[in-house]
């Protein structure tokens, strides 16, 4: 206010002089003076217009000066300058208060914008920016991890990881649904979530991608697990008095052999066939009862090339080994494994007995592999193949679920147990697809 008036003072003032000098101009042009007179009464009117043209210019200046600056973000710029007067000194302090309230401002929505920044960047669900273009950008880190091998940045691009993914991530309607994709290989299970949004005066989609195949994997071996508890406990109890009264009555018959009476025999030899089957059948459900309970487990590092001689020299020792081609595929570096080594020695050496079965089946030169690599966000992946006669796709989801087998004398435990002690180290364990034989890959 302070400046207001002192401007509109000045400003005033010097309207008045050029005005009144203009008149006194004109007054002299109209007594016809002398020509000196002439000539200075038009140099005060050329001075007045001056000072009054002099002001404005220089609001107009400073005005310019600091639309300018907020322009172009300098928020450097200073405008206070003490001793010009005629309001100029209010002026330019206001200017620098605008530009230190600026300045806090746009400190305060920098800080804000980090926060948010690294908040988005840090969470461990994927996030994908698409424009109406199909242009994909990976927005955090856990999608730049995530999708580390796409090389490209269109929806089809993602096209490797599955037609079902690609299919999922052109949805254009904010939602929920769930679709499957390939991580490493493997199929994952995953739920997106899409979210639009404005940026720029263009429309825009922010998809959320979680993997969810773990979870669901221990949900399923927990109901399997609590399955096969009730089962057993059911016929053990079913099957105990059985097993204890077909024991005593062939222990009653076996004192019958002297009688001469051939029924008498026959009726001996099918109580302690039923004896022997009804043990049998108790060792069986007993063998399962430990499906139920999931094996404890103790995490360390370990030598991952120690541990693949290890595991060749364990199945050259193996009725197999000799008969079947084993080859370890080269190790770039000296991985370090992190996990239970002896669990998952025991799930190795499984999955290579299944294999050299499967290859020693199936022809006359039968070979396996056993691959180790370490993946560049720190997880590890093991891959057992074979040059059997492969799993049929229907089959491929279906050999991880226990007592289900292909093989004749198969009980069904083995995968089962290999995708209990993966999913304890947290990681995922499938079929990926080769051109012959099978393949069973584990990342974690």
């Amino acid at each position: 206010m302070g400046f207001s008036r002192r401007f509109d003072l000045r400003l005033a003032l010097r309207l008045a002089v050029f005005a009144a000098s203009i008149l006194l101009f004109g007054w002299v042009l109209s007594l016809d003076s002398r020509p000196a007179t002439t000539l200075v009464m038009g140099g005060v009117v050329i001075w007045s217009g001056a000072a009054v043209w002099s002001l404005a210019r220089r609001t107009n200046l400073e005005v310019a000066r600091f639309v300018a600056a907020l322009g172009q973000r300098d928020l450097v710029q200073s405008f206070a300058q003490a001793g010009r007067g005629s309001g100029f000194d209010e002026l330019g302090e206001a200017f620098d208060a605008a530009i230190r309230t600026l300045r806090t401002a746009l400190a305060e929505s920098a800080g804000q914008n980090r926060f948010a920044s690294a908040l988005v960047d840090g969470t461990p669900t994927a996030l994908l920016a698409i424009d109406g273009d199909d242009r994909v950008e990976m927005v955090n880190k856990a999608a730049r991890r995530l999708f580390a091998g796409v090389k490209g940045v269109r929806i089809a691009d993602y096209a490797p990881l599955g037609a079902a993914f690609t299919e999922a991530l052109q949805a254009t309607s904010a939602g929920r649904q769930s679709t499957q994709l390939l991580v490493d290989g493997l199929p994952q299970r995953a739920m997106l979530a899409v979210t639009s949004v404005e940026r720029g005066g263009a429309p825009w989609r922010i998809v959320s991608i979680q993997i969810i195949q773990h979870e669901l994997d221990v949900a399923e071996v927990r109901l399997q697990s609590d399955l096969v508890r009730v089962l057993t406990h059911e016929i053990m109890n079913s099957m105990t008095p059985v097993t204890s009264l077909a024991a005593s009555a062939a222990t009653l018959m076996a004192g019958l052999d002297g009688c001469a009476d051939t029924r008498i025999a026959d009726a001996r030899i099918a109580v302690e066939t039923l004896a022997k089957r009804a043990a049998g059948i108790m060792h069986f459900v007993e063998s399962y009862r430990a499906f139920a309970q999931a094996p404890a487990v103790t995490i360390a590092p370990f030598d991952g090339r120690a541990w693949t001689d290890q595991l060749a020299r364990l199945f050259a020792a193996t009725t197999l080994g000799p008969t079947v081609r084993f080859e370890v595929m080269p190790i770039v570096a000296d991985p370090i494994v992190v996990g239970d080594i002896e669990l998952l020695t025991q799930v190795v050496l499984n999955l290579l007995k299944n294999a050299a079965e499967a290859a020693s089946d199936h022809g006359d030169t039968p070979r396996i592999a056993l691959s180790l690599a370490a993946l560049p966000d720190g997880r590890t992946k093991i891959a057992v193949s074979d040059n059997g006669p492969g799993i049929r796709a229907e089959y491929q989801q279906d050999v991880f679920l226990p007592f289900f087998t292909t093989k004749r004398a198969g009980t069904g435990v083995g995968l089962t147990f290999a995708r209990q002690v993966v999913l304890l180290h947290g990681g995922a364990v499938g079929i990926v697809p080769t051109a012959t034989g099978a393949c069973v890959e584990i990342v974690f």
